[in-house]
């Protein structure tokens, strides 16, 4: 007895688009983030962005705006309205390598507003400005060598839209 594939529960569906060239990935079923870069720009210089490190995590960027409180002795339960957002700092996990710890390490701390940039795989990116500290990690048996890049967030961050085109596709499908 021949069985279809097709409506076999052991069907397994690859896009391949998400191991490709990060302009080419197609964002609308989701997104690994595989391929997730840390750049940085001098001060003043919003076009000449260098790789960072190999990050191996990213915070989450943006932040809820503050509330005020607007309530009055006449109202009988506290009324907020939004605020404006607070900056935040974002901390970074780096693998540690030589090379590109040395071109981070020479200007931590120096307090320059240094322009950064997350770019997704799918090519979506946040923008932000800060200044930035280093913490190297703690050492280990058998472990991997790590450090953080602190970012103290002074302007940002700001998002740009994902290049995948469409409706988002169902979460079942």
């Amino acid at each position: 007895m021949k069985t279809s594939l097709k409506n076999s529960i052991y069907q397994v569906r690859l896009n391949l688009q998400r191991f490709a060239d990060a302009e080419k990935v197609d964002s609308v079923r989701g997104l690994v983030s595989t391929g997730t870069l840390l750049e940085m720009a001098e001060p003043g210089n919003t076009s000449d962005y260098e790789n960072v490190a190999d990050i191996k995590t990213v915070p989450a960027l943006g932040g809820a705006p503050q509330e005020v409180d607007v309530t009055t002795l006449a109202d009988d339960q506290v009324k907020q309205l939004e605020g404006i957002k607070a900056a935040t700092s974002v901390a970074f996990s780096v693998q540690y390598k030589g090379p590109s710890w040395n071109k981070v390490h020479a200007k931590s701390g120096d307090r320059k507003q240094y322009n950064w940039r997350v770019t997704y795989p799918d090519g979506m990116q946040a923008t932000f400005t800060g200044s930035f500290s280093i913490q190297f990690g703690e050492a280990q048996s058998n472990g991997a060598l790590t450090y953080t890049i602190t970012v103290s967030v002074s302007d940002g961050p700001n998002f740009t839209d994902s290049p995948s085109t469409g409706e988002a596709a169902p979460s079942n499908a």
